[in-house]
């Protein structure tokens, strides 16, 4: 079933309100003060066509939840368990009381994103760069260089294992011979599998007897 939007809440006695708690100048107030969340209502509101079952969860949840865990590089689990414990987390996604529970399960940000797909990241995106401009913090200058992050990318990297260290110096030392005209010295050499086993097997340590003859 589509999102409806919830309607405002009423004051509690017993449950003060999170405006009341924080402090209004933090950066995760003011940003959310500027980033357009009905947007997120309209357009990822098409993501979920049934007409049955129970409401979605709020598209703004998700998206907060979504930059939430880009910004403090957090796994799905660890900005649920922020969440519960961080009321400013729980201003930014749209909440107006200090909640105990976590508002979904972990395992629901990976259904979003596959739900949201490539377009939705772009548009959650391009309001956040709307949000900075807004707040002069991200000017036109800025969006001409993009910085990647390739911290968990995989590398071309050769890991220099004794193994891999020992197979090369093998293949410089038979061009070597081969260019001099040694070949009688690579004749007596050990063949290629004998010369790549892996040198942890050779280093391996051995138990030694204690015991008195």
């Amino acid at each position: 079933m589509k999102h409806r939007s919830r309607p405002p809440e009423q004051n509690d006695f017993f449950r003060p309100r999170l405006v009341d708690m924080i402090d209004l100048r933090h950066e995760l107030v003011a940003l959310a003060a500027l980033i357009d969340w009905d947007f997120f209502e309209r357009e990822w509101a098409g993501f979920f066509p049934s007409s049955t079952g129970r409401p979605a969860t709020s598209p703004r949840l998700v998206a907060g939840l979504l930059y939430l865990q880009h910004a403090f590089r957090l796994s799905d689990e660890a900005v649920i368990a922020r969440w519960v414990e961080n009321p400013y987390f729980q201003h930014f996604t749209g909440e107006t009381f200090f909640q105990h529970r976590p508002p979904i399960d972990p395992t629901s940000l990976i259904r979003w994103r596959k739900r949201i797909g490539e377009e939705g990241v772009e548009w959650l995106l391009t309001k956040t760069i709307e949000a900075g401009r807004k707040s002069g913090t991200v000017d036109d200058a800025s969006l001409d260089e993009v910085a990647v992050d390739t911290t968990v990318m995989e590398k071309n990297i050769a890991h220099p294992t004794d193994s891999r260290l020992y197979e090369r110096a093998r293949r410089f030392s038979d061009c070597s011979a081969a260019r001099s005209g040694s070949w009688a010295t690579i004749s007596r050499w050990p063949a290629k599998p004998a010369s790549t086993r892996p040198a942890s097997s050779k280093a391996r340590p051995r138990k030694v007897s204690t015991s008195s003859p």
